[in-house]
């Protein structure tokens, strides 16, 4: 297991590396961001990371304020993303496999997405919406501004 001072998600909480479109949403226990862009510049939009504030590798090591804190904070973003992207679902992923800090990928899935690229491949779909830290920017800011209400 990595140190909590060498994980990449320790080090964004810590704001040690730049945010695309800013946090959504952060409190004591739990924050929210948007996925970076590739290095092409450009990114699947509606896909947002929740993460714990305290490293903690897996689900088991959370505590129940943060289980808690985290189970609200998706079902908000869930409902933000049906909103404001009009997505047709939401995906929770939590696979754990390359990061060893507990992170849960929601997925909107836009509307128009043929079933092959439903679950784990809705990201593939070759026509969803992608853009870059400008268009980050103004999701994050209208996904702020539905938990603002």
């Amino acid at each position: 297991m990595k140190p909590a001072a060498a994980c990449f998600v320790c080090q964004k909480v810590r704001g040690k590396i730049a945010i695309p479109g800013g946090l959504i949403y952060r409190d004591e226990l739990v924050q929210a961001t948007h996925l970076f862009p590739n290095q092409q510049g450009s990114v699947y939009l509606g896909y947002l990371m929740i993460e714990p504030l305290r490293h903690a590798p897996e689900v088991a090591d959370l505590t129940v304020e943060e289980a808690q804190a985290i189970g609200l904070l998706m079902s908000r973003l869930s409902r933000a993303l049906k909103e404001v992207l009009k997505a047709e679902h939401v995906y929770v992923f939590v696979l754990g496999d390359h990061v060893p800090h507990l992170h849960l990928h929601l997925v909107a899935r836009h509307p128009g997405a043929p079933q092959q690229y439903w679950g784990v491949h809705v990201t593939e779909w070759p026509e969803a919406p992608r853009g870059g830290e400008a268009e980050i920017s103004t999701l994050t800011a209208r996904l702020r501004a539905f938990l603002a209400r």
